[in-house]
């Protein structure tokens, strides 16, 4: 059986990084489950993890008054999902809910928030990914959202 460890290593997003960065990201981390349905962070509540989603299926939403949840992404195997613990005040800006049985790597964001004041090289380094990650994020929601309101400004 592999551990969370060989995991992380085997993934895009931490390739680069020392072994000794990775032992210190491993020991933060551990494997969960959330079921169909299950939501995996809600709008506004605490953000202290992200997650290496392994298997399955995860919907990105925002809720608005007009429109009610609205999907912005869907997330499959191999993404990331969470950047909230990286910045105050540590707050989810986004639904995410499981689509389908998601089993993913769970990394404890104020684990390794202590650790990247340790070792500024590491975050720095995690910062530069996550970086990239919120980037795609954005272009996906803008043009999600062109996509919506030209809908409506079509109809």
């Amino acid at each position: 059986m592999r551990t969370v460890g060989d995991e992380l290593r085997a993934h895009p997003f931490f390739a680069g990084l020392s072994e000794d960065c990775m032992q210190l990201i491993a020991g933060c981390g551990e494997h969960v489950v959330f079921r169909s349905g299950a939501t995996i962070a809600s709008e506004g509540s605490a953000a202290n993890e992200f997650y290496v989603i392994e298997r399955g299926r995860v919907a990105l939403q925002l809720h608005t008054s007009a429109t009610g949840a609205l999907l912005i992404q869907t997330l499959d195997a191999g993404d990331i999902l969470g950047w909230s613990w990286l910045f105050p005040p540590f707050r989810w800006s986004i639904e995410a809910r499981a689509m389908q049985d998601v089993h993913a790597i769970r990394l404890d964001g104020k684990c390794l928030r202590g650790k990247c004041d340790t070792d500024p090289a590491m975050g720095y380094a995690l910062m530069q990914r996550f970086s990239y990650i919120m980037s795609q994020r954005v272009e996906a929601t803008r043009l999600q959202v062109l996509d919506v309101y030209g809908r409506a400004n079509r109809s």
